[in-house]
């Protein structure tokens, strides 16, 4: 790997990231074609046996967090696993829902450039930024747009996903879920009332369920906060009452997240609306996330955004060359997705320290988010694996 690159934290898909344990599910439910090895630990070896199977992803809750909060999730912990490339919702989510690593699924953070419709896309709401016009009315179909395989439909048993009811039936939701039956819920407790309702089938089958609480308080008030502090304690106390509940059901719940988060502060942002020397550079506006961003350079400006970077930002900003991270296998392994070379600019920001950066288009809002994610600490990167057994 390039020696810049070596200094940074990158998921390991040759063994323990959250596409090799997607690839153990697969194989657990007939799949023997996956592209990443499967999950090899200890905790795994009777997945087979149960007739229930259930993942449970709580959306930013790292493992470093997990592991400095004694407690019901921390005495279950049974490992870690290494995110995608880069740690963002966006990307996993698309990983979980498709079994595939951003280097098949393409889809490379919260603003994605989509060449095929010429704009820049926040892909999960599936809306254009800026203006947030959805896709549907442009009439576009997201299924045939993202062109992606949902992993519910390559398994030989019934699949269940659990969602927020605001989002269960998006349009990302619905592309992604295939033949899956879905369940909306509103809370913490209509969540848990949704899994037991879900293991009430006699099938063999597999549940998903997503929590995204968690995320939006660390973002809101910070990752340290007392706020995301109260909200983890209610909700162990939750899990720690579903799973009494739940005991001989002959179900296994797994725990896990798509990124963990660092904190930051209103100093340690870039608003790259200030740097017009920067902004005139670029032929498009930031994409990815405000810990990896994205650069679409004009070719004429390429060595006056480069030479600009490293003398203003040397200390704050790794440059990399976007086919630089294709090539060193950041984004996963294999054939890459025909389009990924698209979606990842010419280069690639990629903050140092808590740093991030952000440009405004007229018509945002500006915001500040105290908590953030995408980037390559190990904060960032390693997320639990939590396994619990209901035998």
């Amino acid at each position: 790997m390039d020696s810049t690159l070596q200094r940074m934290y990158f998921p390991k898909y040759q063994d323990s990231s959250l596409v090799n344990l997607m690839s153990r599910l697969a194989q657990t439910f007939g799949v023997n074609d996956h592209p990443y090895p499967p999950l090899a630990h200890p905790s795994l070896t009777r997945l087979t046996e149960y007739q229930h199977v259930v993942l449970l992803v709580i959306d930013g809750m790292g493992a470093r967090y997990v592991d400095s909060h004694p407690g019901f999730l921390r005495a279950h912990l049974c490992g870690e696993l290494t995110s995608v490339f880069p740690t963002t919702t966006a990307t996993a989510i698309t990983t979980f829902m498709t079994g595939l690593a951003p280097q098949q699924h393409g889809l490379t953070g919260w603003f994605t450039y989509l060449k095929e419709i010429g704009a820049i896309t926040a892909v999960l709401p599936c809306q254009l930024r800026g203006s947030r016009e959805p896709l549907s009315e442009r009439g576009i179909d997201i299924e045939s747009l993202y062109g992606h395989t949902p992993f519910f439909d390559s398994l030989n048993v019934p699949s269940t996903v659990l969602a927020p009811a605001w989002i269960v039936d998006s349009p990302f939701n619905i592309a992604h879920s295939g033949d899956a039956r879905r369940i909306g819920y509103t809370d913490l407790d209509s969540m848990f009332a949704g899994l037991h309702k879900a293991l009430q089938n006699p099938e063999r089958q597999y549940i998903y369920a997503y929590w995204p609480e968690f995320d939006r308080l660390s973002h809101l008030h910070g990752n340290a906060s007392e706020q995301v502090a109260r909200h983890y304690r209610d909700l162990e106390a939750a899990l720690a009452k579903f799973i009494d509940a739940h005991t001989g059901t002959g179900s296994l719940l797994l725990i896990t997240a798509d990124h963990g988060f660092i904190d930051t502060r209103p100093e340690r942002m870039i608003n790259l609306n200030q740097y017009p020397v920067l902004q005139d550079c670029l032929s498009l506006p930031l994409s990815g996330e405000p810990r990896v961003a994205y650069c679409y350079v004009h070719p004429h400006k390429s060595r006056t955004f480069v030479d600009y970077i490293q003398e203003h930002f040397a200390d704050k900003i790794e440059l990399v060359e976007s086919q630089t991270l294709i090539e060193q296998g950041a984004f996963g392994a294999g054939e890459p997705h025909p389009k990924l070379a698209q979606r990842v600019g010419d280069y690639t920001l990629i903050m140092q320290d808590n740093f991030i950066i952000k440009d405004w288009l007229a018509g945002e809002k500006p915001f500040f988010h105290y908590g953030v994610h995408g980037g390559v600490s190990e904060r960032e990167m390693q997320v639990p694996l939590i396994v619990i057994a209901n035998d």
